[in-house]
């Protein structure tokens, strides 16, 4: 078929390949920190992935369309679901030396984090204070060992330095689960909400690193690490605000809010399964 007619006579079609080949191309070059320079607060690549997304999603639902155009609509939303979904870096399809790169890039995120708790007490109401700071008093050291064992990792990806990491990112993400369950116990509301925000902001990093450490796994490690998992994602899922951790991924791999609310939805199923 000739190209130009093609895209004469299916100009829809044809423009949300276009807008599918924008997206998909602007993830690849989002993971791999290429930016094209800055647009407000965030990249040009953000900017122009957000805006084609928001095109296609628009042309998926044409509220032009008439009956006899509804295979053709639903066809169109279909691919735009598969566009927003095919750069998920939390779920492998990587090479070991890319997930240790992610790993170590998500470590500066986590330091801020941990020091973020630190100084959230002094937020909270003097009763409140104790009992925050005794639940998140292991953060600092858990967070320091598993960065340096992140670091050493990407430096020599060996089978030692992984099991480390792997039993290292699971006693951090139980630590973080303990601290939410002593959080939801205090009474005051705005001490309960900073200091949820607070661990939750560590919380999410650590999920992020759980799951990339995941995808260099075997299915047998996968299961070893989940037995020490005693406090389960389903017991603090409900006391977190999933749209602050939407924030902080997208923030982190210059995605659309749209897109990183994808991926941590599809991390938490995936934790969930496999017996975190």
């Amino acid at each position: 078929m000739n190209p130009v007619s093609n895209i004469w006579n299916h100009p829809k079609t044809s423009a949300a390949g276009l807008l599918i080949a924008i997206v998909t191309v602007a993830g690849v070059l989002s993971q791999q920190g290429i930016s094209l320079g800055k647009a407000g607060s965030g990249s040009v690549v953000t900017l122009i992935s957000g805006l084609a997304a928001a095109l296609l999603g628009l042309l998926a639902r044409d509220p032009g369309d008439t009956p006899s155009a509804s295979g053709s609509t639903a066809k169109l939303g279909a691919w735009a679901l598969i566009a927003l979904l095919l750069p998920l870096p939390f779920l492998g399809g990587c090479s070991g030396a890319s997930v240790a790169q992610d790993i170590v890039n998500w470590t500066p995120t986590l330091q801020v984090a941990v020091d973020t708790v630190d100084s959230t007490a002094a937020l909270l109401a003097p009763a409140d204070a104790p009992v925050f700071a005794a639940a998140t008093a292991g953060f600092n050291v858990a967070s320091k060992l598993l960065v340096a064992q992140a670091e050493a990792y990407l430096a020599n990806p060996s089978a030692g330095v992984l099991a480390q990491m792997q039993a290292q990112v699971v006693t951090l993400q139980q630590q973080v689960n303990a601290a939410v369950l002593q959080a939801v116990r205090i009474v005051d509301p705005a001490s309960q909400k900073h200091a949820l925000a607070a661990i939750q902001e560590v919380g999410t990093v650590v999920t992020a690193m759980l799951a990339l450490v995941q995808s260099v796994s075997s299915k047998a490690q996968v299961a070893q690490m989940a037995s020490h998992s005693t406090i389960k994602l389903a017991a603090v899922r409900r006391h977190m605000d999933e749209s602050q951790s939407a924030a902080l991924v997208a923030a982190h791999y210059g995605q659309p809010l749209g897109w990183a609310r994808t991926q941590v939805a599809q991390v938490e199923m995936a934790e969930t399964q496999a017996g975190f």
